[in-house]
C-alpha cells in the first residue's frame, strides 16, 4: 500500500491517494473510525436550575451533541478504568454552565476542569436567555465510541475509485479542466479528481479511466480529534483487535 497526500483544508479535512489497496480494507478504517475511536462527550448533566425557553430533556440533548476537543490519552473508558465504572478522575470530568440573561449560551460559557478538553467550537448557541432568565447546571463528559452513541464518533472517511483522465490525446477535456470553475488545478492535469462541474462537460465518457486498486480516500474531523490522531488510533484499534482475536484462536486451539 502506498499513500500520498493531496490537500488538507483549513478545517483539518485531508484527502490522499492510496494505491494498491482493496475496498475491504478501506472500509474496515471506515468502520473504525465511526464505530471503534475514542472521543469525549457530556453523558449526564445535574440541571440545577433552567428558566429558559428550552425544556431540560431538549437542553440535555444539545449538550449532548457538543463537539468536545479530546485527549484519548488522558482518560479512560469507564469500562476499562480502575475504578471499575464508578466514575473518577481517570474517566470521568465535570464541567459547568452559569450564565444569567439577557444573552446568548455559548459553548464558550461551558466551564472544563481540563483545559484540553474545551468545546470545538466556542461560538456554537446552546440556548437563548431573556432578561431574568438564566442556565445553571453541572455536566459528566466520558470517554465513548460511536458504536455506543453517534455523539463519540470523531469524524468521517469516505473514499472513492481514483479517476484518471487521459489528456493526451483530447486538447477539449485538456481545456475543461484547466478551465474548471471548483477544481482550479495548476499545470497540465493527468490524475484529476473530477467534480460535476467536469463531468457535465465531458461528452467522451472513455476519457476516464479507473481501477480496483487506487482510491482517492477523505477522511473529515468534526474536531475531537485531528485527522492525524484519528489515523494513529485506526493501528492502535486493530492492533488491539487483532491481539484480542489471536489470544481467542490460541484458546479454542489448546
Amino acid at each position: 500500500m502506498d499513500m500520498k497526500l493531496i490537500s488538507k483544508d483549513d478545517e483539518g479535512t485531508v484527502r490522499f491517494l492510496v494505491k494498491d489497496t482493496t475496498p475491504a480494507f478501506l472500509n474496515t478504517y471506515r468502520r473504525t473510525i465511526i464505530n471503534k475511536l475514542p472521543a469525549m462527550a457530556i453523558e449526564e448533566i445535574e440541571i440545577i436550575e433552567n428558566s429558559s425557553a428550552i425544556y431540560d430533556e431538549m437542553l440535555a440533548h444539545r449538550l449532548g451533541l457538543l463537539v468536545l476537543k479530546t485527549d484519548s490519552q488522558s482518560y479512560f473508558e469507564k469500562e476499562n478504568c480502575k475504578c471499575k465504572n464508578a466514575g473518577c478522575a481517570r474517566c470521568t470530568l465535570n464541567l459547568t454552565i452559569d450564565v444569567k440573561g439577557p444573552c446568548h449560551v455559548l459553548g464558550e460559557h461551558v466551564q472544563s476542569k481540563d483545559p484540553s478538553v474545551v468545546p470545538v467550537h466556542p461560538k456554537a448557541v446552546i440556548a437563548k436567555l431573556l432578561e431574568g432568565q438564566n442556565i445553571k447546571l453541572v455536566a459528566t463528559a466520558i470517554l465513548g465510541t460511536g458504536k455506543n452513541h453517534i455523539k463519540f464518533s470523531p469524524g468521517l472517511m469516505f473514499y472513492q475509485k481514483y479517476p484518471t483522465l487521459n489528456t493526451k490525446n483530447s486538447k477539449k477535456a485538456d481545456t475543461i479542466i484547466q478551465n474548471c470553475p471548483i477544481c482550479k488545478p495548476k499545470g497540465k492535469i493527468l490524475a484529476h479528481d473530477l467534480c460535476k462541474a467536469c463531468l457535465d462537460q465531458l461528452e467522451n465518457a472513455d476519457l476516464i479511466q479507473t481501477n480496483d486498486k487506487d482510491y482517492l480516500v477523505t477522511i473529515e474531523p468534526w474536531g475531537q480529534l485531528s485527522a492525524k490522531e484519528m489515523v494513529e488510533g485506526i493501528a492502535e484499534v486493530l492492533d488491539k483487535q487483532i491481539s484480542e482475536l489471536t489470544k481467542e484462536i490460541k484458546k479454542k486451539i489448546k
